[in-house]
Parts: C-alpha cells; sequence; structure tokens
C-alpha cells in the first residue's frame, strides 16, 4: 500500500495521471506524484505497484545517467517498462477491466514518446492501447481523438509492418461499429482480414484472424442480416478446435497466454448463444462450437462450465474419443 506524502512548498510537479498540479508523492519510489489520493490509488492498482522501483533509476538524476553508459542504460530500462506497461494493460483489457487498464496504457505511451519521441510509429501500439481502454468506458470523443493520431503516425510511415496496420483498421473498424457507422466499420474490418494485414501477418488459421471475421460478424448482427454472421461464424468456428488440438496433428498447441484464453472464451460463447438462438441453426455447427468451448473450460480448468453446456456438446466429445 503507498502513503500519501505532501510535497514541500514551492515543489512543481505534475500528477501521473491527469498532469494537473500534484500535491502528493508515492512514498516508496518519491519519484512519482499526484493530485489527489483517488488518483495514486488507481494508479497504484492499474501499473504502479509492478513497477515504482523500476522507475527510482530512471527518473532519479545523477552524475552517471548523465554520461554515454548512463544513457544507453536508462533507455535499456525504459524499454523494459514499455513491454511491462504493455503486458499489464493488455491482460486488464482482456479481463474487461477498462479503467484499471487506462494507467497501464498512459504508461506505455509516456515511456514511447521518452525513448522514440512524438509522432512516430513506434506509438501507435500505445495509442490503440489507451483507445480501447476509453471505447470500454465509452469515451468515444477521446478514443477518435487517440486513433487520429495513430492513424498519422502510420501515414508518416509506409514502411511499417503488416501487424501495426491490422491493429489500426481493427480498432477503426471497433470505433466505427461503436458509432452506428456500419459500413466504415466493415470496410475497415475488411481491409484488416480478408484482404491483407491480419491474414499476412498471422495466417489465415490464426487466433488473431479468426477474431476479425467474428467482429465484422457483429457488425452485420447489428444490422439484422443473419445469413451473413451464420456465414462468417463458419470461418471462426474451426479455429477454437484447431487450437486445442496436440502438435502431433500439425496444429499449433494451446496458447499458455491467458489473456488469449479469455478472449477465445467470448468469441466461442457468443457464437454459441447465436447459433441456439437461430431459427435455421444446425446441430453440428451447435456442437462443435459447443464441444470447443467445453474443451477450453477443461483445459482453464473451469470444469462446472462444462456441465452446463448443451447436450450435444456432450455427444460431440463422445464420439471424438
Amino acid at each position: 500500500m503507498i502513503i500519501p506524502l505532501a510535497l514541500p512548498k514551492g515543489t512543481e510537479k505534475v500528477c501521473e495521471l491527469c498532469q494537473k498540479r500534484a500535491y502528493l508523492q508515492c512514498a516508496r519510489c518519491r519519484v512519482t506524484y499526484y493530485c489527489d489520493a483517488e488518483h495514486q490509488h488507481s494508479d497504484w492498482i492499474g501499473i504502479h505497484k509492478r513497477i515504482c522501483q523500476l522507475l527510482i533509476p530512471i527518473r532519479t538524476p545523477s552524475l552517471f545517467s548523465m554520461q554515454r553508459a548512463g544513457r544507453i542504460e536508462n533507455l535499456l530500462k525504459t524499454k523494459e517498462l514499455i513491454e511491462i506497461c504493455r503486458l499489464v494493460a493488455e491482460s486488464k483489457l482482456s479481463e474487461g477491466k477498462h479503467e484499471e487498464a487506462v494507467p497501464a496504457a498512459q504508461a506505455c505511451l509516456r515511456c514511447s514518446v521518452d525513448v522514440y519521441g512524438p509522432n512516430t510509429v513506434q506509438l501507435v501500439p500505445a495509442y490503440l492501447l489507451l483507445a480501447d481502454a476509453n471505447m470500454g468506458m465509452g469515451n468515444l470523443a477521446l478514443v477518435a481523438e487517440l486513433m487520429s493520431q495513430a492513424e498519422w503516425a502510420v501515414l508518416k510511415s509506409p514502411e511499417c509492418g503488416y501487424a501495426v496496420h491490422h491493429r489500426l483498421h481493427r480498432s477503426m473498424g471497433c470505433l466505427h461499429t461503436a458509432t452506428g457507422h456500419f459500413e466504415a466499420a466493415l470496410f475497415h474490418f475488411a481491409n484488416d482480414v480478408r484482404i491483407y494485414f491480419a491474414s499476412e501477418e498471422y495466417g489465415l488459421d490464426s487466433t488473431v484472424t479468426c477474431g476479425g471475421y467474428f467482429l465484422m460478424a457483429d457488425v452485420f448482427v447489428k444490422q439484422g442480416e443473419p445469413a451473413i454472421v451464420h456465414s462468417l461464424y463458419k470461418e471462426v468456428k474451426c479455429q477454437p478446435t484447431l487450437m486445442l488440438l496436440p502438435e502431433s496433428s500439425n496444429i499449433v498447441h494451446f496458447p499458455d497466454n491467458k489473456g488469449q484464453q479469455v478472449e477465445v472464451g467470448k468469441i466461442l460463447r457468443s457464437i454459441l448463444e447465436f447459433e441456439q438462438d437461430e431459427t435455421r441453426k444446425e446441430p453440428a455447427q451447435v456442437a462443435l462450437v459447443a464441444h470447443s468451448l467445453a474443451m477450453l473450460s477443461y483445459l482453464g480448468g473451469d470444469v462446472t462450465r462444462v456441465s452446463h453446456l448443451p447436450r450435444s456438446a456432450e455427444v460431440n466429445i463422445r464420439l471424438t474419443r
């Protein structure tokens, strides 16, 4: 637990979260400041407890830090901070903890600016993390501003890779879906998945690419196009099953990334709910999706979920033994 500490009079510092004038100091690292106890607590929960001590050598001026070897060491430490903040933000986003993801995303962006400078393409992942966090909180105006900054950085760097373009188009698609601009959303999702970027970077059968099909289907759900939704879900349905097969089948192992498991689970449950409500549902489709969800729950240690799945899943599981 961090103990608030009043700053000496005349000390001008800014809050880690909102950049307003700070009046409190982290009592552990003494290099991080806040405008009030609420922001201090939010930052501690969001990211600061993970990086508190790591900030001390980076933010404490010394004769060594001014020398070339010291600058290089601080640069490497700051890059390490970027990676830690990115992973924490992604983990919290996958768990639906959007408010807690904001401090980690902000720290990731701030450190990226320190390393790479402003308006560079290396800032795009941090912009998108911050945009995703605010999307979940409903701050769409701020999301649009962040997306504009990310898009501008990509436009200035035509040499940036497929992964950056994929993430940008997918986030733009999510923003347009949230604001009701469905045709624009489909344009960005199509660029992401069908035309180029996600499939080129990760392959047609990857979880990332299939996630794009799922997002496209979500737009058609909102447009009342169940036949198209059903068709797109067929592009998704095989992926979770493939991920769960052993390596002897020439398929990749199930990933260790907990966040990815959570994301796959969300996709499967949405597909299963749609297919069960669909009047023209295919029993085999329902069984396959339910089977994949059962295996996902089992490998995740949540055996109670398996017992609540449809009877068709139990039949399919017995047939595959």
